[in-house]
């Protein structure tokens, strides 16, 4: 950039709502001369969108559920009927909300797009997410109620039931995301969760294609399978568990061909890369350059399963945006996944970059 682009540059970043002629007076130039430069600036993508936004490298935008999580552990395994002895913890949670923090601490710059009521859940919320991602857009609403998620986990940590209030995120609407569309537009990466309505996601991936903005897709559980798009042109990612993609696809998944014929009709469908989880099995993976296997870490000492589906999503998107080969995308999901299953937290606190990648190597 020459000297005049330059303090265009910083004039935006100041103020990215700043008009052309209030541009041209602090510069000491003409308007039809900003204008041209903004044009050249706009050309070379330094600039995106509508009121000006800056592109920033690997820049995220988080969209959906944002809750506190409550855990009942079960001192014997679930028995209907009756009472069952258990201890409880809480912590904050979310898909969207997980796959932020995980993000944030994995060193890129994020923002939150959510609803919550003006509560003191939200507060807890804000108090443990702020120091990791950016929640100047969340909207906090006068009689709504913060989304909350309970599970009941038996002994062994996997999950007996779970019960989720997200009557709040109705109001995640394209009017809301509308208002934030610049957000969207300067990011590299915009991810979503099924929390949204439908009619939001649609939003969301149309104003993501129109933005040249990448697009992750997480579903959160298989009867939020119907939000999905029945076209997934302009989804760059979409990442199901084996429930979900039988939901959407119709297909039962029962041995290695039909887990690859789900994946297929995934690509079939427009998304540029497709992965289908099942737990201790691993995940099947792929794009228009094949698909293929690729087995869980061996030998993981399963404390909380709580938050490791996050955090295979955050894993791989984040050896995405790093510019990883799609082997080791996968491979970065997979490590960080088995490491928040060892953990009792949703989010592991001693996460960073530097530290997956020891991991990964320490698991080659």
């Amino acid at each position: 950039m020459n000297e005049k682009e330059a303090a265009i540059v910083e004039l935006i970043r100041r103020n990215p709502y700043l008009s052309q002629q209030g541009m041209a007076e602090s510069l000491g130039i003409s308007r039809p001369a900003l204008a041209n430069l903004i044009s050249g600036l706009m050309r070379r993508g330094i600039i995106r969108g509508r009121a000006y936004i800056l592109a920033e490298e690997n820049r995220v935008v988080a969209i959906g559920g944002a809750n506190v999580d409550r855990k009942f552990h079960l001192k014997a395994n679930a028995q209907a009927g009756t009472s069952n002895p258990s201890t409880v913890t809480s912590s904050v949670g979310g898909v969207a909300r997980n796959v932020a923090e995980n993000i944030g601490r994995l060193g890129h710059p994020v923002s939150l797009l959510t609803v919550a009521g003006n509560d003191a859940d939200w507060q807890r919320i804000e108090q443990a997410t702020a120091p990791h991602v950016e929640l100047a857009h969340a909207a906090l609403l006068p009689g709504r109620t913060t989304g909350s998620y309970s599970a009941v986990l038996n002994p062994d940590g996997e999950m007996a039931i779970a019960l989720a209030d997200m009557d709040v995120y109705d109001d995640l609407s394209p009017d809301y995301i509308d208002s934030h569309a610049p957000v969207i537009q300067g990011a590299a990466l915009a991810v979503i969760d099924l929390n949204c309505p439908k009619e939001t996601v649609a939003f969301v991936q149309e104003l993501s294609r129109q933005s040249s903005t990448e697009l992750a897709v997480v579903p959160v559980s298989s009867p939020k399978m119907d939000r999905m798009p029945d076209d997934l042109g302009g989804v760059t990612w979409l990442v199901c568990n084996r429930d979900e993609t039988e939901t959407y696809t119709g297909i039962p998944v029962e041995d290695e061909s039909s887990w690859r014929e789900a994946v297929q009709l995934l690509l079939d469908k427009g998304v540029e890369n497709a992965v289908v989880t099942a737990g201790a099995k691993g995940v099947m993976a792929g794009n228009r350059d094949g698909i293929r296997h690729y087995p869980a870490i061996s030998g993981v000492h399963v404390e909380d399963v709580t938050g490791a589906g996050d955090a295979f999503v955050s894993g791989l998107l984040h050896g995405h945006l790093s510019g990883f080969g799609f082997d080791d995308k996968i491979r970065c999901g997979l490590v960080n996944a088995a490491k928040t299953l060892a953990s009792d937290a949703t989010v592991r606190p001693e996460l960073s970059a530097e530290q997956l990648k020891l991991e990964m190597e320490e698991l080659r």
